[in-house]
């Protein structure tokens, strides 16, 4: 196997083990911690299902960096070398609230450059995978939606504002809803990217700057699947870029001028 294709075996692997410790835990009634916010919550669940990511990640990649949410993970994606970037349930909100719409999220980056990247979503039994040969849910291949007609389009306010910004989260909701027929806000962004690549969303938008773990392999998925990411400006997105516009592609202008009026 090419390394491309090998990191993402691995994905898809280290996704589906992540989300099966998760989903063990699920709707058992797991003590809920909080982090830096009484909505920002966290469990046992999701760290160990990190650590299953992880170990699964270093059978093949013993020497690759890792960026992870929980922990002492890294924190930032490094510019240069071979890094995996986990979340091990993006979502956690709905997961403790018993809500299915959770995942496991893993991504491959060589270089800054997403490589691979899976979502293993176990309550929805949903396995979504993409590499250099495209996208595919459970084995079947997806694509981005063909709406054309922002009159007819679905799209979602992305990722978080914090609470002293609420301002700028109604600014985007109101700015979709002027243009598109209505928002979606499911509460996992990376059910939410994933949403894009298979065509039930058709387009999101955010000015924050969204962590890794939330973002590059909804963002990889998307890509593979024939849709558009860029940052507020129209450049292509990465990591570390101030706000993320995702689309269908035949959209992106439209949701592009939304994005302009959030702030």
């Amino acid at each position: 196997m090419t390394d491309t294709v090998d990191r993402v075996t691995v994905a898809e692997r280290a996704a589906r083990a992540g989300g099966r410790v998760a989903h063990e835990h699920f709707r058992t009634g797991i003590a809920v911690e909080t982090k830096g916010g009484t909505a920002d919550v966290v469990t046992e669940a999701d760290r160990a299902a990190q650590r299953e990511v992880i170990d699964v990640v270093r059978e093949t990649f013993p020497e690759d960096a890792i960026v992870g949410e929980e922990n002492d993970e890294l924190k930032t994606v490094p510019d240069a070398g071979a890094v995996w970037i986990v979340d091990p349930i993006d979502g956690t909100t709905n997961y403790v609230r018993n809500d299915p719409v959770w995942g496991t999220a893993v991504a491959a980056v060589v270089d800054g450059d997403p490589v691979a990247a899976a979502v293993a979503m176990p309550a929805l039994e949903d396995v979504y995978v993409a590499g250099d040969a495209g996208a595919v849910r459970n084995d079947e291949p997806i694509a981005v939606s063909d709406v054309t007609d922002p009159e007819a389009a679905l799209a979602a306010p992305a990722m978080w504002w914090p609470m002293d910004r609420r301002e700028e989260y109604g600014n985007a909701c109101a700015a979709l809803l002027e243009r598109f027929w209505d928002v979606r806000r499911i509460g996992s962004a990376q059910a939410m990217l994933a949403g894009i690549a298979h065509g039930s969303i058709d387009g999101a938008i955010t000015n924050v700057v969204s962590h890794p773990w939330d973002s590059v392999a909804g963002v990889h998925l998307i890509r593979r699947a024939g849709g558009t990411v860029t940052d507020l400006e129209g450049d292509r997105w990465r990591h570390d870029s101030t706000g993320l516009v995702a689309s269908n592609g035949d959209l992106h202008d439209e949701l592009l001028d939304a994005a302009a009026e959030i702030a």
